[in-house]
């Protein structure tokens, strides 16, 4: 029996196989073509030269009916499939509709489809927080369709997919699991690529010792919700494990965040600038950065990026928590590990920062 998953060797995915790799012999992931080889290194660290043995590599594509597979290898793998892991997904801000669409929206309609022909029909399907869109008030895990408005296409095409997830939760088994912002790992600062608050990171890095940075209304009240990924994958290994967490929605994310204003000054003293904060409208620096020339580029701030910094949506976690409590699982405040998200940036400072599509 195996465990089937797709979005390796993904930033979340990767981290997953491991983890599951303790509980379960053998783990059939779907990848495409082009990360062959990445995918290859990547189970190579994980499993070691044994690794066909342990990880199954599998070239498909969610976009696509059955996963891109051939009718036999699909059929193997259900039959000893026991649980689906769905993490493939396109994360970034800047996606087009249509691409949005094809891979968050119709890709997880075919996995659905895939389980539901699976010996054991059993999903974990890995959202976002950001479903909520700019919900204006305290979004729950009950919370789903409120009359929010989207700020893009990723957040609005996940809203769809996860509503997907919904019309089919019972007869699957599916749990979803909600991450807020994604960031390195909380010990080693460790990560994949650099994006979201990362950019105000990089910013402040390439000013002198006193830096500016625009601050836009809310900065005092809203929240950044951040989460490392070690907590994300721990808590998915963990939660999944349950014999209770099937039909439940858990939301990933700090329940104690700091506001924008909070998040700032801790960005301050892990970079070790004084900050000199600037009042500008939201829209004008997203402008700012959408079309003066190099202005994106000068400060290695992506402007899809600055609505987070002006979010009006509050995330609470009452299922997570009480499912997580007594396992030593917990969302670790950022004040905690943001100096190691600065210095695994100052000794990788050319790491990626597009998303893996």
């Amino acid at each position: 029996m195996s465990v089937f998953l797709t979005g390796f060797p993904g930033f979340l995915g990767s981290a997953l196989v491991e983890r599951l790799l303790e509980r379960t012999d053998r783990v059939d992931c779907l990848i495409q073509a082009r990360y062959r080889e990445q995918a290859q290194r990547r189970a190579e660290q994980i499993a070691g030269d044994d690794w066909p043995e342990r990880i199954a590599l599998h070239v498909g594509d969610i976009t696509e009916p059955d996963l891109g597979l051939d009718a036999d290898t699909a059929r193997e793998i259900q039959d000893r499939t026991v649980e689906t892991f769905h993490l493939a997904a396109v994360y970034d801000l800047g996606v087009s509709r249509a691409v949005a669409e094809a891979v968050n929206v119709d890709g997880t309609e075919h996995v659905l489809n895939f389980v539901e022909g699976c010996e054991t029909p059993r999903l974990h399907y890995v959202s976002t927080c950001y479903v909520s869109g700019r919900y204006d008030g305290v979004f729950s895990e009950a919370d789903l369709d409120v009359g929010q408005t989207f700020t893009n296409h990723y957040e609005a095409t996940k809203f769809e997919a996860e509503k997907r997830v919904k019309e089919r939760m019972h007869s699957l088994k599916a749990t979803i699991y909600r991450p807020a912002i994604v960031v390195g790992d909380s010990e080693t600062g460790a990560t994949e690529k650099y994006d979201g608050p990362y950019g105000i990171l990089r910013f402040l890095l390439c000013q002198p010792r006193h830096a500016v940075l625009p601050r836009m209304a809310g900065a005092e009240t809203y929240e950044v919700n951040l989460v490392p990924r070690d907590f994300v994958v721990d808590a998915i290994e963990h939660l999944s494990g349950l014999d209770g967490s099937a039909g439940e929605v858990y939301q990933l994310c700090d329940p104690n965040p700091p506001t924008v204003a909070e998040t700032v000054d801790l960005f301050a003293n892990a970079t070790g600038r004084t900050v000199h904060t600037v009042p500008l409208p939201r829209r004008l620096v997203e402008g700012s950065l959408r079309w003066i020339p190099g202005a994106a580029a000068l400060t290695g701030v992506d402007p899809d990026t600055v609505p987070y910094f002006s979010h009006p949506t509050q995330y609470v976690c009452p299922n997570t928590r009480r499912d997580l409590a007594g396992s030593c699982i917990e969302c670790p405040p950022l004040g905690s590990y943001v100096d190691a998200l600065v210095a695994y940036l100052r000794a990788n400072p050319d790491l990626r920062t597009g998303a893996m599509q």
